[in-house]
């Protein structure tokens, strides 16, 4: 397979030719959508959905689950999602903690365990709606010392933030979506902590990044989770097929594989946000193959959103907002037709949309 054609099946699989019109059937939502509290999965939703529509509340929940990150489920898939984010062994959890020997010492148990006595620890804290300062608070004074640290911008002891977020979903935590400061509420129905790993959760995961973001490595789909290779492997769906990419060995589900091999073209305009399911592919060098470009669209801070025109990322857009108005303005990798220009001003205007605004101008630089 070469890259265009890899590129073009992701954006058949991600919906982006927008065949539907109902978010909760959008495959992206197999693995969640990333919430930058920048109206993300709004622009996320309009750019896939063939009519307008919300993620509402009773059908979807904000959960911080894979590395931490806040991401929007469907409901109906929590009970499943939360199993599979308990690490399946020390060194899974030590992986998505980012723990290394010495804080395990610190710690003075086991990373695995760690997380579960801090999941138990949270369902007692955090019995209603909290921010996430009262909740760290309540939760620290529950926990052994060894899970806590000095923090300099709090100017107090408090939880590992990352210990926290991981064991937040275990303990039955669900976001308040576009609260600020971020707030966590009791889920409902709330299960018990797991017990234990579920391993065909956990399959089930790399199996919708598989399918989503692939073919892919087993870094790849681990990396996504926040663990190394060698646990993506112990994970590892059964039913996919080797695909010969760049010299390297990929992985796609073998029902996915026709599509693979005769994409639809892939001749769609999108403004993407900046945690756009398509951009959270780990394998970067293939989506972006410039370096310069790639710095463009993943920062450390303040990412942009990015521009998808005609199977490629051909360049980043930032919203500014002046009361109800929008400006968008597109900085663009290499000139653009004066028709996709068109259907990038149109983009625009479903982007002001999603947000509950008017579009102003879109400005080109």
């Amino acid at each position: 397979m070469d890259r265009q054609q890899v590129v073009a099946y992701r954006i058949a699989a991600q919906g982006l030719h927008r065949e539907t019109a109902d978010p909760r059937e959008l495959a992206v939502f197999d693995l969640g959508v990333q919430d930058n509290q920048r109206g993300g999965p709004a622009i996320a939703l309009a750019a896939r959905l063939s009519t307008p529509a919300a993620a509402d509340e009773d059908g979807f929940a904000l959960l911080w689950s894979h590395r931490g990150a806040p991401h929007l489920h469907r409901r109906r898939d929590l009970k499943t999602l939360v199993a599979s984010l308990v690490p399946l062994s020390e060194m899974d959890a030590e992986a998505r903690m980012g723990w290394q020997r010495a804080q395990v010492a610190r710690a003075g148990v086991p990373a695995a365990e760690a997380l579960t006595v801090t999941a138990r620890a949270l369902r007692k804290a955090v019995g209603k709606t909290m921010t996430k300062g009262a909740a760290s608070t309540a939760v620290t004074k529950l926990v052994p010392e060894g899970f806590s640290v000095w923090c300099r911008g709090c100017g107090a002891t408090h939880i590992f933030e990352q210990l926290m977020r991981l064991a937040a979903p275990l303990a039955g935590l669900e976001l308040v979506p576009d609260a600020t400061p971020a707030t966590l509420t009791p889920l409902k129905p709330r299960v018990p902590v797991p017990a234990k790993p579920d391993v065909p959760a956990a399959t089930a995961v790399m199996a919708a990044y598989l399918r989503l973001h692939g073919p892919a490595t087993h870094g790849d789909a681990g990396g996504f989770s926040g663990t190394t290779a060698t646990v993506a492997k112990e994970m590892w769906p059964s039913d996919l097929v080797e695909v010969q990419l760049d010299k390297k060995k990929r992985y796609l589900p073998a029902d996915s594989l026709p599509l693979l091999e005769n994409p639809p073209e892939p001749d769609v305009v999108r403004l993407l946000p900046p945690s756009d399911p398509l951009l959270q592919a780990r394998d970067r060098d293939l989506l972006v193959p410039e370096k310069a470009h790639q710095k463009e669209i993943w920062k450390i801070l303040g990412n942009p959103g990015a521009v998808l025109a005609d199977g490629e990322i051909a360049g980043v857009w930032r919203p500014k907002t002046s009361g109800k108005r929008l400006t968008i303005t597109v900085s663009t990798f290499w000139p653009l037709a004066p028709d996709i220009r068109d259907r990038v001003g149109q983009e625009a205007e479903v982007v002001a949309a999603a947000r509950g605004l008017t579009l102003h101008t879109v400005a080109w630089s």
